[in-house]
């Protein structure tokens, strides 16, 4: 367990720094495509490739279900077993790409000409928007396996230098936009097609390089068996992809339909900003999910409960590092990294950051439930929880237009509502009751974010917003976040842990000295 813990611990570490280098990049290329692009143009790009994204919950559930079986065929130590569940899974994956080509040059086309507010100078730019968004969701469903396969075998050094790549190229986007006469909204979605092509590429020649199980692939020769296995996970996978990506583009669509591409502008950046957020969270759980499904597949139940509840906890408390202060300074963070901004932007981030929070809780369980395979109820009641968001968003419009961030408010809510159902269902999948959960992360959890945040809130109400009291907040919400976490949000072994390697450290360093 000791060396699992510390495979952990460098995984983790490898993915921040590659994540710090992403926030920085991420940062400086929206502000940049933000500024070039204008907010009309950019509202278009966000809600028109949103549309096709819909359609991308194929990639995210079919890339669930190849993680989950590759992870656990490592788990059980099979190499045969792994070979066919790959070639398997690629099929799978062509499959749904042919769908996703049918779906998108039909359906998805006709609501493009026919439902949205686009102006009508920018029809023939959407077009392309849209064509590339269709092209590059294809790319990434037929390399999400080649991504499954380097995370299930935690090469985490590989996938960070990978990613790192595709950042830098959007980069260099920046930098063309700059200095083209071309349409810049036509280029830049071409310009993110290509990218996927060559991470495509990428992905595919270090994969056949370094796994057995992706250097020959029979499409031919497939087992019907873990073929129709793999499919109806999938396919459960799918549903609740469907109403995750239904309810976040449905509210796009919404915000779209009752205001304009503007306001579209204004959840975008929102939404950039949370998926940088997100990327502190989903980095330390991309190291610690393996060790879920492969626990499982051994029969460890007591190291997943373990697992279950650390990653919660800590994953929470991260979040709240990162939060607490970017809530507090939204606007002035706004101010420096874009100048001016659309109207709204600030209030929706603050929103959004609250459902980043709730989901540490959420993905632990996701997690869990995907490891032992058993889905389908699971699925049906967490998506038609889920699904009610876009509904009684749409009812609440139509009674009141002049706040847009009451989709947000019931976004929250339901979120709420659907992970009490996911506790109720998969915690007695691994003989762990509702009170062993809510002593074990509730509690504690409940504590640290009730304290945490008062000292900061006193002194961003009694501070003129600067940037001496920006470094204010951030440093005094860092002291009590660690404070309330180390007395309150651990238990007594985690806090001895602590001090052991405390102790250790200084040990260490004054024989050094001597």
């Amino acid at each position: 367990m000791q060396n699992e813990n510390k495979r952990i611990a460098r995984n983790t570490l490898l993915l921040y720094i590659r994540m710090i280098a992403m926030v920085i990049i991420s940062l400086y290329t929206s502000r940049i495509v933000l500024k070039v692009l204008g907010e009309e143009d950019f509202g278009i790009y966000n809600v028109v490739g949103g549309i096709i994204s819909f359609l991308g919950f194929l990639t995210s559930s079919l890339a669930g279900a190849a993680s989950r079986f590759i992870t656990y065929a490592l788990g059980k130590e099979d190499n045969n077993n792994l070979k066919k569940t790959f070639n398997n899974i690629i099929l799978i994956h062509l499959l749904f790409a042919g769908l996703i080509l049918i779906v998108g040059e039909t359906i998805g086309l006709w609501f493009i000409k026919t439902q949205l507010n686009i102006p009508p100078e920018r029809e023939y730019a959407a077009m392309w928007v849209y064509q590339m968004s269709v092209f590059t969701a294809m790319g990434g469903l037929i390399c999400a396996p080649f991504n499954s396969v380097i995370i299930a075998h935690e090469k985490m050094s590989t996938f960070a230098y990978l990613s790192l790549s595709d950042a830098i190229l959007k980069l260099v986007s920046v930098f063309i936009l700059l200095n083209i006469n071309y349409d810049k909204l036509i280029f830049y979605s071409i310009y993110i097609f290509i990218i996927q092509v060559f991470d495509f590429a990428l992905y595919i020649i270090y994969c056949k390089y370094n796994f057995e199980e992706t250097k020959r692939i029979i499409l031919t020769k497939i087992d019907k068996n873990l073929f129709k296995e793999i499919f109806f996970f999938a396919g459960w996978t799918m549903s609740g992809s469907l109403a995750y990506f239904g309810f976040t583009q449905g509210l796009n669509i919404l915000l779209n339909i009752f205001f304009n591409p503007i306001i579209n502008a204004a959840r975008g950046i929102a939404v950039q900003v949370q998926n940088i957020v997100n990327t502190f969270n989903n980095n330390f759980l991309m190291a610690i999910n393996p060790q879920i499904t492969k626990k499982y597949a051994a029969g460890d139940y007591l190291r997943v409960k373990e697992l279950i509840i650390n990653s919660s906890r800590f994953s929470l408390y991260l979040m709240l590092l990162i939060c607490i202060p970017l809530f507090l300074e939204v606007n002035l963070i706004l101010n420096w990294w874009l100048g001016e901004y659309p109207q709204h932007t600030d209030s929706f981030l603050r929103l959004i950051l609250i459902t980043s929070i709730l989901s540490c809780l959420a993905n632990p369980i996701i997690t869990t439930v995907h490891a032992t395979g058993r889905m389908k109820k699971f699925q049906l009641i967490e998506s038609s929880i889920l699904l009610t968001i876009v509904p009684i968003a749409y009812f609440c419009l139509k009674l009141d237009t002049s706040i847009p961030e009451i989709v947000f408010f019931i976004h929250i809510c339901i979120e709420i509502i659907a992970q009490c159902a996911r506790l109720k269902i998969v915690l007695p999948m691994i003989n762990m009751t509702i009170k062993e959960y809510t002593s074990a992360v509730m509690k504690k959890i409940i504590i640290v974010i009730l304290l945490a945040p008062i000292l900061p809130i006193i002194i961003y109400y009694n501070t003129e917003q600067n940037f001496l009291s920006f470094i204010s907040i951030c440093i005094t919400s860092t002291i009590s976040i660690l404070f309330c976490i180390y007395t309150l949000g651990l238990d007594q072994h985690e806090r001895n842990t602590i001090k052991e390697v405390i102790n250790k450290k200084i040990y260490h360093r004054q024989k050094n000295k001597s």
